[in-house]
């Protein structure tokens, strides 16, 4: 079993910057690849940003690309994702993801383990 706690969210001006971090805490970390979605009120989940567990390989939704960046320090058992350039559209619950897929999977059924997720406001 794998505990996953996000945090960093709040509440920002478009074009401001926010780091959240997915601490882990249970089963070994190092061992998952991880992901973070977003749900908007209304929408479905959607991915933003996945790292297989060696930190070697990411993927990001083309909505972020090139303004979020992902990654992860397995000794500290925690993942951060770097949001530059934040744009109302962001706005969204974001959550973490755990899974035992070896790439960074975009799909959230294959992801095993989830965060309570943290709020993301950006205003315009």
């Amino acid at each position: 079993q794998v505990q996953l706690v996000e945090s960093g969210g709040g509440l920002v001006h478009a074009g401001d910057s926010l780091r959240l971090s997915c601490a882990a805490s249970g089963r070994t970390f190092s061992g998952y690849a991880m992901g973070w979605f977003r749900q908007a009120p209304g929408k479905d989940r959607e991915f933003v940003s996945a790292i297989t567990w060696s930190a070697g390989s990411t993927r990001y939704a083309d909505s972020v690309k090139g303004r979020f960046t992902l990654s992860r320090d397995n000794a500290k058992n925690t993942a951060y994702l770097q949001m530059n350039s934040l744009k109302p559209e962001d706005t969204a619950v974001y959550y973490c993801a755990a899974t035992n897929m070896v790439l960074p999977t975009t799909l959230p059924y294959e992801y095993i383990y989830w965060g309570q997720g943290t709020q993301v406001t950006v205003s315009s």
